[in-house]
């Protein structure tokens, strides 16, 4: 969808441009915007490779399995079908944790890795189990203390308060997290009480 999306913005905005508007303008905007996304990739670069190693660092540690210690509760209740999977219940508490600490780059290969371990258990393939709904969903709210990410951008493009955004952020998460495992849950049911 997008690929036919974004062509037709595209050729929309030329065409506007051309008719409409000043050629020159248009002209020094992509370069300019071409060299502001260069900026804030550099800007951002350091803030991923911070976390991204903390994560590493901490993978190697018993820090994770202190925090996994503290989610296992939360993963049981959610992971009903992973009760007997440490590992993969490892990998899906490291991928809450980056999402917990707004590092939307260090959760998705943790998030991938989660899910390939959950297909390799997946008795039919070709369909999604409980559990993998339940972490797509889980995934896609994250909820987040420290948007880290969000922060960082705020921050390179010269927001006065950077991190005003923390506290509509957690209300936001949270509500979507709530919802979102809400609706799965009774999917779920509605699905099983088909099946029977």
């Amino acid at each position: 969808m997008l690929n036919i999306v974004w062509p037709i913005f595209i050729i929309l905005s030329f065409s506007y441009a051309i008719f409409f508007g000043d050629i020159n303008l248009l002209n020094s905007e992509i370069f300019k915007s071409t060299e502001d996304a260069i900026n804030l990739s550099i800007n951002l670069l350091g803030t991923i490779c911070l976390w991204n190693g903390i994560m590493q660092v901490a993978s190697k540690t018993s820090v994770i399995d202190k925090l996994t210690g503290f989610l296992k509760p939360i993963i049981r209740y959610l992971f009903p079908e992973l009760r007997r999977k440490p590992k993969i219940q490892k990998e899906i508490s490291m991928n809450m944790i980056a999402n917990i600490l707004g590092l939307g780059n260090a959760a998705t290969p943790l998030g991938l890795k989660a899910m390939k371990s959950m297909q390799e258990e997946n008795p039919q393939k070709d369909r999604l189990t409980d559990s993998m709904a339940m972490f797509i969903v889980i995934n896609t709210a994250s909820i987040q203390i420290i948007p880290t990410t969000v922060i960082a951008i705020r921050n390179s493009l010269g927001s006065e308060n950077p991190t005003a955004i923390v506290f509509p952020v957690w209300i936001a998460t949270i509500c979507a997290a709530i919802c979102g495992i809400i609706a799965v849950k009774i999917l779920i049911k509605v699905t099983q009480n088909e099946k029977h």
